[in-house]
């Protein structure tokens, strides 16, 4: 039989974003309440060794620091629901969700932490060798390439900016494209092609991803030329797939103001959307950084917002009352 569950602050998401705003609104007596999805823990979870997140002078695990952020909401007072939300009614005044378990959620507000996603090529060997050698966030990896040669995956911003950053770290950089051109804005094609640390293959598609058997790590790429189909191989230690990434906002079309990629807008500088009450943090409504620390740092700020909305809220109907 479904449940509805009431809450003063109902959260979607439980990556870095979620949590963050779960710990602050529940020690701000919100009682939040957090649906995981369908990924609890977010993109950290499926990513091993995790350097830049301040306080930790070792290398950490993404698994490990996703389970101490929800032990620390937990602790504050956040309910967990191991759910997937369906659908979504934001007209107010109460925010409702609906599980893929049938129970019912309403939320007085409404945070938005449902991340992004980044795309894949979907070929063999990809995800079998992810954290084994093949990656999707330059940021986040590049620098356990030092000195090693690595290849960057695809022909827009996103992969003509991956490949740039990981000359930071490598004196060997390849951009695999399959067309005879970029669609990268002209300034970051001038700097790549400045760059002697780059070099670019032309009209080659990625046929699969391929492990050395001595340690199961990513040892090569198996490369198709879209114009000829000959086929070759090209030797490496890491590979960077930079082909885009998707938000997770297909609940929220129409009832919520995008970018043409879908991304959630927000006001500038903060995180509330177009309708009052109803925030959103994290990869979702971030298309630049898309960073563990600055999900969290948007986290904190939906759960600082939702808590201001309804103290001015009560405030006015308590003024209203007494008028």
């Amino acid at each position: 039989m479904a449940t509805t569950h009431k809450t003063r602050m109902l959260i979607i998401g439980s990556g870095p974003a979620g949590l963050s705003a779960a710990i602050y609104g529940a020690r701000a007596g919100m009682e939040p309440i957090v649906v995981q999805g369908l990924q609890p823990g977010g993109q950290l979870t499926i990513t091993t060794d995790v350097e830049n997140y301040p306080g930790f002078r070792e290398v950490i695990q993404g698994p490990w620091l996703m389970q101490e952020m929800q032990a620390q909401a937990e602790h504050v007072g956040t309910r967990m629901m191991w759910d997937t939300i369906t659908s979504v009614d934001l007209t107010g005044p109460k925010f409702v969700a609906v599980g893929d378990s049938g129970d019912i959620y309403e939320g007085d507000t409404f945070v938005i932490a449902t991340g992004a996603q980044a795309k894949w090529l979907g070929v063999p060997g990809e995800q079998e060798l992810s954290g084994k050698g093949v990656s999707a966030c330059a940021t986040c990896d590049g620098f356990f390439y030092r000195g090693k040669k690595v290849v960057v995956i695809g022909g827009g911003n996103t992969a003509v900016e991956e490949a740039l950053y990981l000359t930071n770290h490598s004196e060997d950089v390849t951009l695999i494209h399959r067309r005879d051109s970029l669609r990268s804005e002209k300034i970051l094609q001038d700097r790549l092609f400045a760059n002697p640390r780059i070099k670019v293959v032309w009209n080659k598609r990625v046929e699969s991803f391929l492990a050395d058997p001595a340690n199961g790590q990513l040892r090569a790429l198996q490369l198709i030329d879209t114009q000829t189909g000959a086929e070759s191989e090209i030797e490496t230690d890491g590979a960077f797939v930079a082909i885009g990434h998707a938000p997770a906002t297909e609940l929220f079309k129409g009832k919520l103001a995008m970018d043409e990629s879908g991304y959630l807008l927000v006001e500038p500088g903060t995180p509330k959307t177009d309708v009052p009450g109803v925030f959103a943090c994290g990869d979702v409504m971030d298309h630049i950084y898309r960073q563990a620390i600055t999900a969290a740092g948007t986290g904190c700020m939906a759960a600082l917002d939702a808590e201001r909305f309804l103290a001015e809220r009560e405030f006015a109907e308590k003024a209203k009352e007494e008028a």
